[in-house]
């Protein structure tokens, strides 16, 4: 099955390269609009094929229950697929509609978002010092770690720490969070942090005066028109919620649950997990990234802070923005995506990247963690979706 759907792949991207010379050789006299459509239909059903190739191979090798991709531009969904089933007692098939737990997108959904639109209001300096907002962080080495280094991942700061172990409550483990300090220097090394994130998160709540939550409802995702994305999803959303993890930790098989422990310690809100979102809602996201800070005349973020804030900040230690991952060559963006790219990853299965220069975001939300984490695959897949959609979509240019 494997060979073939590689064949019929292939076979895809020649067909619409036979359709495309052949629409740009009638007439001679330039498009008509009926030839437009036909060209841009050619073009979708190759990239809807080759998106619904790379995901069907995923499925059969084991790599997650289901799965929902989107393609698309500024305008609008190029392509969507949904493959699979939501979990082995639920047959339905992903959706639009179906609500993921995004894990560390919340980096970049909500807690990045946040900060950005703080630091364009004015209220948040990025070269300021994290203890000028949040002055209880008192541990040795702390004050001259930045906003920036947090949002680069360069501050220092452990990568993790187990609070869901450690600590008794949420005020128990911030208390314990501000008693952990730097290791390095900061601006000396790259290591990516759920630390710095959540930090950011809790500055977002100190500048704002609103828990981050509510400033991330009120001020990004209800002015983009995004309805179906929020911390702590309400009961009647359950049975659309993909499950994830059979938690050890909390001896249950996890829906509608935050999946990240130490989010979970901290009460299912927290700067670097904890939203849930459908794939219409994150479609809008990066529609507006593309739209340099609009979807459907609705704009929260002007263009010079999205500029600024996908911008990479010191290559000498990594290829990181503010936020957000820029393509490495290795990483999830494949080999395809141009420098101007940008995206993230979530650990429960989820990513998102945009093109500027192509002028195209894919979208693919998994719950690659059900029933266990220990399955690694969506790696290998992450890569193979953002290189199949380059492919077929250089084909029409």
């Amino acid at each position: 099955m494997t060979a073939r759907m590689q064949r019929s792949g292939r076979a895809g991207v020649a067909i619409f390269a036979t359709l495309l010379l052949g629409a740009c050789a009638i007439g001679g006299r330039g498009a008509s609009p009926a030839r437009d459509r036909s060209v841009a239909d050619a073009r979708a059903r190759v990239v809807r094929d080759s998106v619904r190739a790379v995901l069907q191979r995923a499925v059969a090798d084991g790599a997650f229950p289901g799965a929902y991709a989107a393609v698309g531009t500024a305008n609008g969904i190029i392509a969507e697929v949904g493959v699979g089933r939501l979990d082995s007692a639920d047959r339905h098939r992903p959706n639009a509609r179906t609500v993921w737990d995004l894990a560390s997108l919340t980096k970049v959904v909500g807690t990045t978002s946040a900060v950005m639109l703080l630091v364009q209001e004015g209220k948040i300096e990025l070269d300021a010092p994290v203890v000028r907002y949040l002055p209880e962080w008192t541990s040795p080495g702390t004050a001259a770690i930045t906003i920036r280094h947090l949002l680069t991942h360069s501050a220092g700061l452990p990568a993790w720490r187990p609070f869901y172990k450690e600590a008794t409550s949420a005020i128990d483990a911030r208390a314990k969070l501000f008693a952990t300090a730097p290791d390095t220097l900061p601006g000396a090394r790259f290591l990516y942090s759920d630390l710095g994130f959540i930090l950011l998160g809790l500055v977002v709540e100190r500048v704002s005066g609103a828990p981050l939550s509510e400033f991330d409802t009120l001020r990004v995702f209800r002015p983009l028109g995004m309805r179906d994305i929020r911390y702590l999803p309400p009961s009647a959303w359950k049975s659309r919620i993909a499950p994830t993890e059979q938690d050890p930790w909390r001896q249950r098989h996890l829906r509608g649950e935050v999946h990240d422990e130490n989010a979970a310690m901290l009460g299912g809100v927290s700067g670097h997990a904890g939203l849930f979102a459908s794939g219409n809602d994150l479609v809008r996201f990066a529609r507006m990234y593309l739209n340099n800070g609009v979807v459907d005349g609705h704009r929260v973020f002007d263009s010079t802070s999205i500029a600024r804030f996908t911008k990479v900040q010191d290559t000498t230690l990594s290829r990181r923005a503010l936020g957000w991952e820029t393509p490495t060559g290795g990483n999830s963006a494949g080999r395809q995506f141009s420098p101007m790219a940008f995206g993230h990853t979530g650990f429960t299965g989820t990513s998102l990247w945009m093109d500027p220069r192509q002028g195209i975001f894919v979208l693919l939300l998994t719950n690659r963690v059900n029933p266990t984490r220990q399955n690694l695959k969506i790696g290998a897949v992450r890569i193979g979706l953002a290189d199949a959609v380059s492919k077929a979509w250089a084909a029409g240019q």
